[in-house]
């Protein structure tokens, strides 16, 4: 998949759910995987032509997980003229070490944000941008019908009230078989991630079973996407 194509989906989200306004400093959480990185290329190149002028400002949250190296995120940022900052933590310790978690993503996710908002807030950005796909929007849809009996899935834009941080998600409408199309075209160098729970959490699960759903009833994953956009969840109504 070319960056013309990527370009296209993420333009429209945020056309779609006016996710950019003029003046807008939006951090980009960059954790190294495929999905952070695609959407680090298509901020980036969105700048040159939208007609709100914008900026954006890659953050890495460095969970401390000693066989991590981020020198490739460096070369990146610097070779596309973004600023790069680097958050230090004690996560993976606190976690892995101190507490032991049997269930550590929760606790992670709300720490590693909490980090990440703090560095958002300190280098001046009004946004933060995540790079959930389509996949992620039907997965923690299914995910919470399945472990909390509701019908629910993050919205296109969310307003932090507590950090007065606003939530886009650019890449709502591409697949994620369609982000590591562009990921092995380009050669984006993904670092992979060193947690030791990566690939065995309940979202890995319910991703497999959305996976036999669709190879079962070809489309099936579409219309999910399709019902969410026709619900009444706030901030789905276009």
């Amino acid at each position: 998949m070319k960056l013309q194509q990527v370009l296209s989906y993420v333009r429209k989200a945020v056309d779609d759910y006016k996710m950019i306004e003029a003046g807008d400093k939006i951090a980009v959480g960059i954790s190294g995987g495929k999905d952070s990185l695609t959407l680090l290329y298509a901020l980036h190149a969105l700048r040159r032509f939208y007609p709100e002028q914008f900026e954006i400002h890659a953050v890495t949250v460095d969970l401390g997980f000693r066989n991590l190296n981020l020198d490739k995120m460096k070369e990146l940022c610097r070779e596309l003229g973004v600023e790069y900052t680097i958050v230090e933590t004690d996560i993976a310790k606190i976690i892995f070490e101190d507490r032991r978690e049997e269930n550590p993503c929760s606790l992670c996710a709300k720490m590693r944000k909490g980090a990440l908002n703090q560095a958002i807030k300190a280098v001046g950005c009004n946004k933060v941008a995540y790079a959930h796909h389509k996949d992620d929007v039907v997965e923690t849809m299914l995910m919470s019908l399945i472990y909390e009996g509701r019908f629910h899935t993050f919205a296109p834009v969310t307003y932090l009230d507590r950090t007065e941080l606003t939530v886009i998600r650019p890449l709502m409408y591409m697949k994620e078989a369609e982000v590591i199309g562009f990921v092995n075209k380009n050669q984006v160098p993904v670092i992979k991630s060193p947690c030791p729970a990566d690939g065995h959490t309940r979202r890995e699960y319910v991703k497999n079973l959305l996976r036999r759903l669709n190879l079962e009833n070809p489309g099936v994953k579409e219309r999910m996407f399709t019902a969410i956009q026709n619900s009444d969840m706030k901030g789905w109504t276009l």
